[in-house]
């Protein structure tokens, strides 16, 4: 018999369980899609040069961990689900059924639900897999083809972790339930929060962004008194000036404020701090950018703090705006009878005034874990594209040998030799080099030898005659030299105004005299980082007369093999290698660190963290908008009972249809609008300043189309979400108000 009761109410209950359907069945799909790569079925086809174990695992760890929140939507769904279902549990009750069998019901019938949202969110997620496996297949540069599969371990461990939440959950609910009087079952429907003023919230949020405002005040004090210079141009001092002027203004209002109380209300208050946070974050965003622009000398401390300080005036403003809404419809509504008359327009401004005074800690924890996840979204292209790109220039080479001479003391102990243990192991396991050239760095003065100071290291030269041998080795040209000229090679990171500053001065003394810059200054292919002294981005390039004459102070050697070398060859390489030559300076070795990069496990390693770091984010961005938009939807949903009352009254005052439809959208337009709109607000100037600050870095190794293509896929996620979202709401908000 009850077997009989719980499948009939959840087929009455299957319009009221649509959200609780549509987002279980999401959170599935996700926790399926993205888990399935580390499953031990999986065995996509990526080449010995790469061991999937490590991402696998990754993949495990990082998917799971996130997923834990989860259980705090699953939660919230479930307390929706329970609150609309309480007058229906209390006549129950009342007709004689125990509320511990009334529990066990819902908690049959949620479980229910739950299982066909698992089920067709696992085949779902079959389907989405694709799409990962095609991210990371691509991401290893192999092909892809579509191949439909489920996997047990996968889809075991996706049943078990949904129905221990299921289970948890429930339990609660059933608790709830035993211990929630009939009286207060009845009148659950009639609870409100609290007012907004008599809420605590924002006077809290406002005396900890003074005392935020307090700290940047004292800090930029600080900083103007140690690195200000009157000689500096005039942005940079509107910049010191600025990061003073509106931290006081901001402190200042609030005594402003006290002292005329009695004519300025809170909501004044925060207005004036919601104008001056905006002037804050601007001021504040201008301190990293004034750093590189006019090579202030504040280090990269002082920028952090600042950015931090950034970040707090946008929460801010987000819990200042969300708190103002209510107030500006106030303002909006009175501003003209016309206005507030027109129409249905006094209905909606009391039934939206009503919810958003209710509601405003919520929607600003929404609106700040949107921006937050949209954020993730967006960085997540750039910093993977970031690493990507980064790592194409660290791995040209199958094996790069290289040496640093930080803590060599005596020119005696400068390394020498070339390496012939990795010659011996490349024969030992008949791995045919292509080519292979070994070459010394010089110092183009002596005298600069014990130079150690940072960002101050000497710029070192090489011959001639080896950088045309690692030009061909990477398949570029070779260049000629007049005689008693020099050219330079720059990394792909250095801008236009480094290289004219270096250059600005023509000729250059060494220790075999004086040379002229040639015609053709600079050079810009990539040859690999190592090539580069430390905190260097260039070197020089001498006639091989010129070189003879030098200290060589570092030994490099790169190798290209005709065939890409195993990841198992390629660790035991790494061993051996680094057995006899320590990376950290020693006695033995005279001071002098030597290093080696085979190119199968620099990709290997990039490759695998890339993605478990894009697939996270990803992952972590959904799972949050999710919530979100669950969230808000459920927070219209909650109050169908006075909807349904509110809008017969309409009926009955001969309003339409349409124009209920109308006002419908309406509603819901703004509901959702605000909260989500404030939020890609604030993530845009999050993310436009984070692109700007790290420009020279996605010129150099992602290129600002891709990242384009990238930023508009993620754009096209979230409008998916929120439409399925706004429709699912709408849908179940007109059954709630239909007659």
């Amino acid at each position: 018999m009850y077997a009989k009761l719980i499948f009939r109410n959840a087929r009455r209950s299957v319009r009221d369980y649509l959200i609780y359907i549509v987002t279980m069945t999401i959170c599935v799909t996700l926790f399926y899609s993205f888990l399935s790569i580390s499953s031990s079925y999986y065995h996509p086809d990526i080449g010995s040069t790469y061991d999937f174990t490590m991402l696998g695992d990754g993949m495990k760890m990082a998917i799971c961990a996130i997923t834990l929140i989860l259980l705090f939507l699953i939660w919230f769904v479930n307390g929706y689900m329970l609150r609309r279902r309480q007058k229906e549990f209390a006549l129950q009750s009342i007709m004689g059924m125990e509320q511990r069998t009334i529990g066990r019901l819902f908690f049959a019938e949620t479980f229910l639900m739950g299982g066909i949202s698992v089920a067709a969110g696992i085949f779902l997620g079959a389907f989405c897999s694709q799409f990962i496996t095609a991210m990371l297949l691509t991401s290893y540069g192999q092909s892809y083809r579509i191949s439909w599969m489920l996997f047990p371990d996968t889809v075991l461990l996706t049943v078990v972790f949904f129905s221990l939440s299921f289970v948890i959950v429930g339990l609660f609910n059933t608790r709830a339930i035993r211990k929630t009087k009939i009286i207060d079952m009845l009148s659950a429907d009639r609870e409100n929060e609290p007012e907004l003023k008599k809420s605590r919230f924002l006077p809290a949020v406002t005396l900890l962004y003074l005392l935020v405002m307090a700290v940047m005040l004292v800090n930029s004090v600080r900083i103007r008194h140690y690195y200000f210079d009157p000689r500096y141009a005039l942005p940079v001092h509107i910049m010191f000036w600025s990061n003073i002027l509106f931290p006081a203004l901001g402190l200042l209002w609030p005594l402003i404020w006290l002292i005329f109380r009695k004519r300025l209300d809170f909501p004044r208050l925060v207005a004036g701090e919601v104008a001056l946070a905006v002037c804050n974050a601007i001021s504040a965003a201008c301190v990293p950018g004034m750093r590189s622009a006019y090579l202030l000398s504040y280090g990269a401390g002082v920028t952090n703090q600042y950015i931090m300080f950034v970040l707090a005036d946008l929460l801010y403003v987000i819990c200042g705006v969300i708190y103002l809404a209510s107030a500006m419809l106030v303002i909006r509504k009175n501003s003209s009878p016309e206005r507030r008359y027109y129409r249905e327009n006094l209905f909606f401004y009391g039934q939206m005034i009503s919810k958003l005074t209710t509601t405003s800690k919520t929607m600003t924890l929404v609106c700040a874990t949107l921006a937050a996840a949209i954020v993730l979204f967006m960085a997540a292209p750039v910093l993977v594209g970031w690493s990507s790109g980064y790592l194409d220039v660290r791995s040209v080479y199958d094996v790069q040998i290289f040496s640093r001479y930080n803590d060599v003391y005596d020119e005696a102990d400068l390394p020498r030799g070339d390496y012939d243990v990795v010659t011996d192991f490349l024969g030992e396991h008949h791995i045919e080099a292509d080519a292979d050239c070994t070459f010394n760095l010089y110092l183009p003065r002596r005298a600069d030898f014990d130079n150690r100071r940072k960002h101050d290291f000497p710029v070192l030269a090489i011959s001639l005659s080896d950088y045309n041998a690692i030009r061909r080795m990477l398949g570029y040209a070779p260049i000629s030299l007049e005689d008693g000229a020099f050219t330079t090679q720059w990394q792909t990171v250095a801008t236009e105004e480094e290289r004219e500053e270096f250059l600005r001065e023509r000729r250059i003394e060494t220790d075999a005299g004086s040379l002229t810059v040639s015609g053709q200054s600079f050079y810009l292919e990539n040859i690999g980082q190592t090539a580069y002294n430390t905190y260097t981005s260039v070197v020089y390039v001498f006639p091989d007369s010129v070189c003879a004459q030098l200290l060589p102070v570092m030994r490099n050697r790169y190798i290209s093999a005709e065939e890409p070398i195993s990841y198992e060859d390629a660790r035991e390489l790494e061993q051996i290698f680094t057995d006899i030559y320590p990376e950290d300076p020693t006695a033995e070795s005279g001071g002098v660190s030597y290093g080696i990069r085979l190119s199968t496990l620099q990709i290997n390693s990039a490759r695998a963290g890339n993605f478990v770091l894009q697939a996270s984010m990803i992952y972590g961005a959904v799972v949050l908008m999710v919530i979100c938009l669950t969230v808000l939807s459920l927070q219209q949903l909650l109050d169908a009972g006075h909807y349904r009352y509110r809008f017969s009254v309409l009926r009955k005052l001969g309003v339409e249809e349409p124009r209920i439809s109308c006002l419908v959208w309406r509603q819901l337009g703004v509901w959702f609008g605000l909260p989500v709109g404030l939020a890609v607000l604030v993530s845009a100037v999050v993310v436009i300043y984070f692109i700007q600050t790290v420009s020279t870095e996605i010129s150099a190794y992602i290129g600002f189309g891709a990242l384009a293509a990238q930023i508009a896929a993620t754009v096209g996620i979230l409008v998916l979400l929120f439409v399925c979202y706004f429709i699912s709401t709408w849908l179940l908000f007109r059954r709630a108000i239909d007659p």
